[in-house]
């Protein structure tokens, strides 16, 4: 194959609103004259660039240069489409530009149906840019590619007749939709195209032609076994179920049978004994030095220390941290937040507790990390345990600095400081600094900026530490990247540019599921908060993807203005919770936390819950196929027979609905009503043959949906091409 060449091309086009040629001009990189750039006629889309090559190629990847500093003028989002002509082009990317001095190159698309194809123009079309009300300006472009006319000769010619066939396969779907049953079969017989997989010609026979709804199903169940549906069900969002977790009756009335109220406890899990452990916090007047454990299996809690101080243990505290070694049953705990009267020399070292779960004891590791090498005392950092090497990860948190005995007010100190990325070595007894912290990272990524109230996570498998969010000073972050922990590499995943990520802020928990490669978030307070409500909502990542989902978003206020019966079964929103996870039984459990109420800032929740989340199965998915084709049929008895289709209603269609679900409840509930009062009416005709097709073939799209896109029909109508 030809090497990848820089590629010439010609500004054609600059604007929707003007098709004058610009004389022919090389773009030249000139990142220190700030008046080398295309700009838009204004800030409001549509805007756009057109470059036409000199001859057609196939373009691999494009590069934006820009201006030596940042600039507002930089596009914040864009899309660049092409195609062999000006007036048919496709969509090729869909991104955005860092706001800073450094050329990023993208790869574009240049393939369909496993060929590359050439292009002749391309379209770049800016969408925003990073000064909200300035216009747009791209000050260097490059494309680079295959030029070799030997393949990109094969490329046209395969893509011309890619074209053709599709414009071929669109006739057919037309014909077809329509009853032109003739043409159909005239136009598949002369050309010998395919209109889709020989499964779904079967499904539209059986469905369309002879109105076989019992094939049909057994079609689509079959279907469904020979994994046909798993794309479909692969691409479903997860679905939320909240469980309150309520604990047995007390048996006396001086014992506690649950810890009390309060935020910023810490919380670890092991998933081998079916233990959650559950230590300190504040109650809203003083932090907590007891010491929890909660049975999944029989849903009770055990107080294994009321005062952990007297056991030679931590003293109360919270905005700490812990993370669980599961194979050699240790529990690790550092860092706390002191009061401003707290910060006096006495109190100022990093203390560092083991405890040992079979024994029930505590030790005191170190006084001082800091004298060994460690971190300073922090608070709202973040921990990780790397089991297979018995490792420990401390990344982040502010640095606790003494304030002068003439003040007791936080105002009044230094900027604050933050820590860095530590490691701690167990069976050394060993710690390392792996990373300072940088306020303004360069570009050679290998500098992270510390923050607090961030997230932190290994993946074991992938040897991953996966950090995001958090806040530093009033700065909000919602960057994320990774620390590969054998190799000392960082690697930007998102720069916090991204629109369709969690919200930018702090006191998110995060989980990770190793074998899923999914990480779970869900949100506390953000940057958009207010002082009385707080939203919450909950997010998923898919590792290998790439992508985030929301799963569902939740406001306090919304909650309280709402009946009490349409209430969600769900945690009311907060912050300074904890949530753990359990990535075998793929369950999280959520503990206590801040409501955020200003009228009650001494509240602190003790409410303990599970979440369960979960995709549609193949079992839910072909009952909700089986409604579907069952309501149809039931429509056309209903149209010839009234008495008939109630009985089919009763003895087939009934059994296909979640009576659990009120939607669905609702909707058959309606069923019924309609059909009596079309008897009463009795206006109702008969469908004709022409409708019973249009209606089965409204069933057919829908059912198709389900089916991976190679095997389907084409997505587009034929009468979509005919502009006025």
């Amino acid at each position: 194959m030809a090497s990848c060449n820089i590629l010439r091309f010609t500004i054609h086009k600059c604007s929707s609103y003007s098709s004058t040629f610009v004389p022919e001009n090389i773009l030249v990189d000139n990142p220190s004259d700030g008046t080398s750039r295309w700009s838009s006629e204004s800030n409001n889309p549509p805007q756009f660039l057109i470059l036409k090559l000199f001859n057609p190629a196939v373009v691999q990847t494009i590069s934006f240069g820009k201006y030596e500093k940042s600039h507002v003028c930089n596009m914040k989002k864009f899309k660049v489409c092409g195609g062999l002509t000006d007036s048919s082009m496709i969509e090729l990317l869909d991104s955005g530009l860092k706001n800073n001095n450094q050329t990023e190159a993208f790869d574009v698309k240049h393939k369909t149906g496993g060929n590359m194809f050439a292009c002749r123009y391309i379209k770049i079309v800016p969408i925003q840019s990073w000064g909200p009300s300035f216009n747009f300006s791209i000050w260097y472009v490059q494309l680079k590619g295959i030029d070799d006319w030997d393949i990109v000769k094969s490329c046209v010619s395969w893509f011309n007749y890619y074209r053709e066939r599709e414009v071929i396969r669109l006739c057919l779907k037309h014909f077809r939709q329509h009853n032109y049953t003739e043409a159909f079969e005239s136009l598949q017989k002369k050309t010998r195209i395919q209109l889709e997989d020989e499964l779904l010609s079967k499904l539209h026979r059986c469905l369309v032609v002879e109105g076989d709804y019992v094939a049909v199903e057994e079609l689509l169940k079959s279907a469904a076994e020979d994994g046909y549906l798993d794309n479909f069900l692969e691409q479903q969002t997860h679905k939320a179920r909240w469980i309150p977790l309520i604990p047995p009756p007390k048996t006396s009335e001086t014992e506690d049978n649950r810890p009390g109220m309060r935020g910023g406890h810490q919380m670890c899990i092991d998933v081998h004994t079916e233990n959650i452990y559950l230590f300190g916090g504040w109650d809203g007047t003083t932090d907590l030095a007891d010491l929890w454990c909660y049975h999944i299996p029989t849903g009770t809690w055990t107080c294994l220390s009321r005062d952990t101080t007297l056991q030679g243990g931590p003293t109360p505290r919270s905005c700490h941290k812990m993370c669980l070694d599961p194979e050699r049953k240790k529990i690790f705990t550092i860092g706390r937040y002191l009061d401003s009267s707290m910060r006096v020399p006495k109190y100022m070292k990093s203390d560092f507790y083991v405890y040992d779960i079979d024994s029930n004891q505590w030790t005191l590791i170190t006084d001082d990390t800091a004298a060994m090498g460690g971190p300073s005392l922090v608070f709202d950092h973040q921990i990780c345990m790397d089991v297979e090497k018995n490792t420990i990860y401390v990344f982040g948190g502010r640095i606790l600095t003494s304030i002068s005995p003439l003040s007791s007010d936080d105002s009044i100190c230094t900027e604050p400081v933050f820590s860095g990325l530590f490691s701690y070595h167990v069976p050394t007894n060993a710690w390392c600094k792996l990373r300072d912290d940088y306020p303004k990272p360069h570009h050679d990524d290998q500098e992270i900026k510390s923050r607090i109230g961030h997230s932190m996570l290994f993946h074991e498998k992938k040897r991953l530490l996966y950090i995001f969010a958090g806040q530093r000073s009033k700065e909000y972050l919602s960057d994320f990247f990774t620390y590969n922990v054998d190799t000392d590499r960082i690697h930007v995943i998102c720069d916090g540019t991204d629109v369709e990520v969690p919200p930018a802020g702090f006191t998110q928990r995060a989980t990770i599921d190793p074998e899923l490669n999914e990480i779970h978030v869900l949100s506390g307070s953000n940057k958009d908060k207010r002082e009385e409500y707080v939203k919450n909502s909950f997010w998923v990542y898919d590792i290998i993807n790439n992508k985030w989902s929301c799963i569902y978003q939740s406001d306090i206020k919304e909650i309280e203005n709402s009946s009490k019966a349409e209430r969600p079964l769900e945690p009311c929103p907060r912050f300074a919770h904890q949530l753990v996870y359990d990535h075998v039984k793929k369950v999280h459990y959520l503990f206590g936390g801040n409501p955020g109420k200003s009228n009650s800032l001494k509240m602190r929740l003790d409410d303990f819950w599970s979440l369960h989340l979960y995709r549609p199965t193949k079992e839910m998915l072909l009952r909700q196929c089986s409604r579907i084709i069952r309501q149809h049929k039931f429509q056309e008895i209903a149209a010839r027979d009234q008495i008939e289709a109630l009985h089919y209603l009763q003895t087939e269609l009934a059994s296909t609905i979640d009576h659990k679900n009120s939607d669905e409840t609702k909707e058959f509930q309606l069923l019924a009503c309609n059909l009596f009062k079309e008897k009463e009416s009795e206006v109702k005709d008969e469908l004709s043959v022409d409708e019973t097709y249009n209606h089965r073939s409204q069933l057919f799209d829908q059912l198709i949906d389900f089916f991976p896109d190679h095997m389907t029909q084409p997505k587009d109508n034929l009468l979509d091409l005919i502009c006025l």
